[in-house]
């Protein structure tokens, strides 16, 4: 078990993986379609999704919080 000083970091690495990844997989395939190089476009476009969704939602989540919690008192 990890320390739970480090579950808002866990958090943000989890929905980054898989925001990224299910984003990229359906995006390229609508794009693309599916073919023998589909994986490759794929793996191509997560290499940069995936930094750009963890950096997206590590600046972003602290200031919906926020905003949940003043919404929701």
């Amino acid at each position: 078990m990890l320390p739970k000083k480090y579950s808002q970091l866990l958090f943000v690495l989890i929905v980054g993986f898989f925001t990224s990844l299910i984003m990229t997989l359906l995006i390229t395939y609508i794009n693309t379609g599916i073919d023998e190089f589909y994986i490759n476009r794929f793996l191509k476009a997560w290499v940069v999704s995936l930094p750009i969704a963890i950096a997206t939602v590590l600046t972003i989540s602290p200031l919906i919080k926020k905003f949940v919690e003043k919404i929701t008192n």
